[in-house]
């Protein structure tokens, strides 16, 4: 059977995956996970229509965005709890298909015609009729459809980890059904699908408001701390990903149990966190960016568990020593909830644990309070011209060539400026040792990719100290995309109004020339090209 994908930004070719995924998904993976989408856009459609009779469904509410989250890249490669999601559509779909027509005897789309196939194998064969590419044949729409829908996945899991921790709004439910409505519609427009790709920023912009509330109220403002990259002799457990909460509960499970627990990847910033950071067991940080795991975790005596997307096929020579947990899912890997990590912690005893071994610091803890924090400081650095330029260079590391781009371009930046950072593309150069301005460092880790707005709020606080707008500031914006929370970061600094961003290393597959056009001409995003042009231009700018 074939596939095609094209949601992230290692897609084959620079066009699409069709014969098997570059990150591990083979085409019956793909084949399912076109299923839950196709079944997403119909409890979308249904939930909407509900809504505008004033009814609500939390369930349905939850499924969609752990639905579209499980579809993420790197997420879910697991057949089996795949085909558990489809089931679960299917009991919300009918549920809501009884209300709907109870409420108003509306005739159903088409779209709701579908049942599932009650075999794995008759359920891949069905998924194979709802591929991407049967998405509208004009190919502009088409695009702006994708860009929607990627937006959307990049939202769902902003929105599941904040609604782990308890937090929500409303109006992020009310939006992405409104979304995926619009996604089953028969005749979609260009300038329709516009205002949705943009609206879909703004409600992102929400999205990671409500996230970063849960982020601190439940474990404190980040602090800036110094993480070692040292390992300590004895047992330990490496944890990738980016849920904080799935991180607390294996620190509460292991305290006293002479395991040592190490972050990994875009677990990093968990170290600024007091109420993470005051756990003794807590022991540093291992290893760098997602994509070199498997080179990392070779021979490794450790545990790994994987909470959210980050996980690659786990090499055999360490596949059993693995650990997914939330949505997070591998054929063959034990699966685990975050309410008992006991075998996780028994694995790593048993495994008998890392030898001492010397090694480095990374700094992190930059968020938005603890800058602002010292925001006087800042603006008069500016306003003396010790500080003349702010760098935000950031986004979704990746193993495809062209992103050492991204360290060339921090290393040549000039000592009079500050580069603000997060997500996992900081590990191009956080070990870089910049100096500092005055005190200020000049390289501040504001931390994951979902702490994207604390780098917001330090860009509107910037832009009401010098009374203007963020286009007018000394800020230039050189990003790395991967995946589909980036895609919608994008759409969230498009809502806002930011202009002149670099976007690397290679451009979305899914956008046409014409919608490329659009974006250039109304948003001026431009390609990288090299660290010494690019870097020469916006400073004669």
């Amino acid at each position: 059977m074939s596939m095609f994908c094209y949601q992230c930004e290692q897609a084959a070719r620079g066009t699409g995956c069709n014969v098997s995924g570059v990150c591990g998904k083979k085409p019956d993976t793909a084949s399912l996970q076109d299923l839950i989408i196709h079944q997403v856009k119909g409890v979308g459609y249904l939930a909407h229509e509900l809504r505008k009779k004033g009814l609500k469904d939390a369930d349905a509410d939850r499924f969609v965005v752990e639905a579209l989250f499980s579809t993420v890249t790197n997420v879910n490669f697991d057949n089996i709890r795949l085909e558990q999601i489809v089931h679960c559509g299917n009991e919300v779909i009918s549920r809501l298909k009884q209300l709907l027509l109870k409420e108003t005897g509306k005739k159903l789309p088409q779209l709701l015609a579908f049942e599932p196939a009650n075999s794995i194998d008759m359920l891949i064969t069905q998924g194979e009729l709802y591929s991407i590419v049967s998405f509208n044949s004009d190919q502009d729409i088409r695009s702006l459809e994708h860009l929607l829908l990627y937006g959307l996945k990049g939202m769902a899991a902003y929105a599941d980890h904040a609604l782990i921790l308890g937090r929500t709004d409303d109006e992020i439910f009310a939006f992405i059904h409104e979304a995926l409505a619009y996604l089953s519609s028969d005749q979609p427009s260009v300038e329709e699908l516009v205002k949705l790709n943009l609206k879909c920023g703004e409600v992102n912009v929400r999205t990671m408001e409500i996230l970063d509330e849960a982020h601190t109220s439940h474990f404190g403002n980040p602090q800036p701390v110094k993480v070692s990259t040292a390992w300590k002799k004895g047992p330990a457990i490496i944890v990738s990903g980016h849920d904080l909460l799935d991180l607390e509960e294996l620190l509460k499970q292991a305290e006293g149990t002479g395991v040592n627990v190490y972050t990994h990847g875009e677990m990093l910033p968990a170290h600024g966190y007091p109420q993470l950071n005051k756990y003794e067991h807590l022991a540093g940080h291992f290893g760098t960016a997602w994509q070199n795991q498997q080179k990392e975790f070779t021979n490794v005596p450790a545990a790994f568990l994987f909470t959210t997307n980050c996980i690659q096929k786990p090499l055999d020579n360490y596949k059993d020593q693995v650990f997914t947990t939330g949505l997070v899912g591998w054929p063959g890997v034990k699966h685990v909830e975050r309410t008992d990590f006991s075998e996780v912690i028994e694995k790593a005893k048993e495994l008998g644990g890392l030898e001492q071994k010397e090694g480095g610091q990374l700094m992190t803890g930059f968020a938005h309070n603890a800058v602002l924090s010292v925001a006087d400081k800042v603006v008069d650095a500016v306003k003396s011209g010790a500080i003349k330029h702010f760098f935000l260079v950031g986004g979704c590391d990746g193993a495809k060539p062209g992103r050492n781009y991204y360290t060339e371009f921090v290393e040549k930046t000039p000592k009079d400026s500050v580069i603000l950072t997060l997500a996992c593309g900081k590990f191009r150069f956080n070990h870089l040792d910049l100096g500092d301005i005055g005190g200020i460092p000049r390289l501040l880790d504001i931390g994951q990719c979902n702490d994207a707005y604390s780098a917001v709020k330090i860009a509107q606080a910037l832009a009401g100290a010098f009374n203007c707008g963020i286009n007018d500031l000394p800020l230039s914006f050189v990003l790395s995309w991967y995946e589909q929370k980036a895609v919608v970061i994008l759409l969230s600094l498009l809502y806002l109004g930011v202009k002149n961003i670099r976007l690397g290393p290679t451009l979305p597959p899914f956008i046409t020339p014409n919608i490329l056009s659009f974006l250039v001409g109304k948003f001026n995003i431009m390609p990288i090209t090299t660290a010494e042009k690019d870097l020469e231009q916006i400073l004669n700018n």
